[in-house]
């Protein structure tokens, strides 16, 4: 891409070159935070400037999200789902353009930066449903002329603390769903892809416009850590969703526990794709290969290890040999490219290190790694994917390294492979390659995959919205987007009616004066 083009698609977007990086929604707020500086990993440029939040802005952005919350979860939901719906054809409408800022500002694919914003459309369409869906029960008393029954309420202002790899999909997981319950939002995005908040806030700001909706219901705070740190703490945040490493999800959860709210949680993954003797092998190279290059392997549903039967391990090996020398790595904007840069330099470094600990811990690499130079990787960003022959228990394979490293794994029996795939921190995704049909209902059962996400003939990543997405163990526990995932945003109450005329107690307690 030119620099003509960024410039035309950032004016497309309502985004200039340097831009405020707080809002209540419906206006961009002054802040005495430091600038923000985005780097395109595709090119090294700067694509443009955004200011921090400092507490200051943060203090007035809680206390506007305070006070529209008290509106907006007096409007109707369908109502609510009808300014979702505006939002819906206001991202068709800007899909093109704010897919190519993904692309540009955070590295991956073209195509995966159309099909992030059209994740975003898609959980519109499903919250404008779900708008009037928001289903209590009713439940038979043990009392006579008594009727038991539970609803659901807006639960308050949403803290949302999203990562690079999805600098916009997962913002709206989160907030279209929640706008439908009727909770406010404060966003606070990577500061390594500010631009792609300031152009959201750009197109929902005049959908909100046109519909009065009460300035605070979306709000947006760029920054570092520590303004992350600032919702975390503040009780004017019902609840935080947070996705990013482990590390970090701790480091919210305790803050967040401390003032007893609410955290939902979706961290780090390490998932494997158990290739069986009995799959189709086509089809488990095709999974393979876009699990573990796909957003250069930033995914946190990245393909990191192959589990592979030892009748099929040779073929399976030789086959992704082969398949890898044809990659073709470059601007992520270039059609023919399969694979752009990792996110900056630090994960540039991650990478180099993983690559040393991989040969220290006794690793043999089918496919080595690099650092990319020359005409076209001037950016320092682009590495060459790898992969390892390992076992299972080496230290760095039991670690999330967000770059694309493939590990192989050799197995002999399913029982082995299933304990293979759980035997790591994080629970994900997972996935198995198999025509046997008692092979994947082991996987699927109780005593099988651990994670929250488990797949048949279909690779680790790429989740459709319809589903609740989220994991176990160091995942953290979360469910987002689709199934029943909007009970996160609402408190459950249960309420008994007495419509007699005597006072029956529960149990059959007595209690006379």
């Amino acid at each position: 891409m030119g620099r003509e083009n960024i410039r035309d698609i950032l004016r497309t977007l309502g985004v200039s070159r340097s831009n405020a990086g707080v809002s209540t929604g419906t206006r961009w707020l002054r802040s005495q935070g430091p600038t923000l500086t985005s780097v395109s990993p595709v090119d090294g440029k700067v694509a443009g400037t955004v200011k921090s939040a400092d507490a200051s802005s943060v203090d007035r952005v809680l206390s506007v999200t305070t006070e529209a919350f008290l509106q907006w979860r007096m409007w109707p939901a369908p109502r609510r789902g009808e300014v979702v719906r505006q939002i819906g054809e206001a991202l068709r409408r800007s899909k093109k353009a704010l897919g190519m800022l993904v692309s540009y500002e955070m590295g991956k694919s073209l195509q995966e930066g159309l099909g992030e914003v059209q994740e975003m459309i898609d959980i519109c369409d499903f919250a404008i449903g779900l708008s009037r869906q928001l289903y209590g029960l009713t439940m038979h008393s043990e009392r006579p002329h008594h009727r038991m029954y539970e609803q659901w309420h807006p639960l308050g202002p949403v803290g949302i603390i999203t990562a690079f790899n999805f600098p916009v999909a997962v913002w709206s997981w989160n907030a279209m769903i929640a706008w439908v319950c009727g909770d406010t939002c404060v966003w606070k995005p990577s500061e390594k892809t500010p631009l792609c908040s300031v152009a959201c806030q750009q197109i929902i700001s005049e959908v909100f416009r046109k519909n009065n909706v009460p300035e605070g219901v979306s709000c947006l705070v760029n920054g570092d850590y520590r303004v992350g740190e600032l919702l975390a703490k503040d009780a004017r945040i019902a609840l935080v969703s947070a996705t990013g490493s482990t590390r970090m999800g701790k480091a919210v959860a305790t803050a967040v526990a401390s003032r007893l709210g609410k955290v939902l949680l979706e961290l780090g993954g390490n998932n494997a794709i158990i290739i069986t003797e009995n799959a189709n092998l086509d089809l488990s190279i095709r999974a393979a290969l876009f699990g573990a290059i796909g957003t250069a392997g930033q995914r946190c549903t990245t393909t990191r290890r192959l589990i592979i039967h030892e009748s099929v391990y040779d073929e399976v090996r030789d086959r992704l040999k082969s398949a890898y020398q044809k990659l073709q790595i470059g601007n992520p904007l270039d059609p023919e490219c399969h694979m752009g840069p990792l996110i900056d330099e630090q994960a540039v470094r991650a990478y180099l290190r993983a690559l040393k600990e991989i040969r220290a811990a006794g690793g043999t690499f089918v496919v080595k790694g690099s650092v990319l130079k020359g005409k076209g990787y001037e950016s320092g960003c682009y590495v060459r994917p790898a992969i390892a022959e390992v076992e299972n228990s080496y230290p760095i394979v039991q670690e999330e390294t967000f770059a694309p490293i493939l590990y192989l794994i050799r197995y002999k029996t399913l029982d082995e492979a299933i304990a293979l795939q759980n035997g790591v921190r994080q629970g994900l995704s997972s996935a198995i390659m198999t025509t046997d049909m008692r092979q994947m209902e082991r996987f699927l059962s109780v005593a099988g995959s651990d994670c929250g996400i488990a797949n048949v003939n279909i690779g680790t990543s790429g989740a459709e919205i319809g589903g609740a997405f989220g994991g176990e163990k160091e995942t953290g526990g979360g469910r987002e987007s689709g199934s029943d995932a909007w009970k996160a945003y609402m408190r459950r109450q249960t309420s008994t009616i007495n419509y007699g005329d005597t006072l029956p107690l529960a149990q059959g307690i007595k209690f006379q004066i």
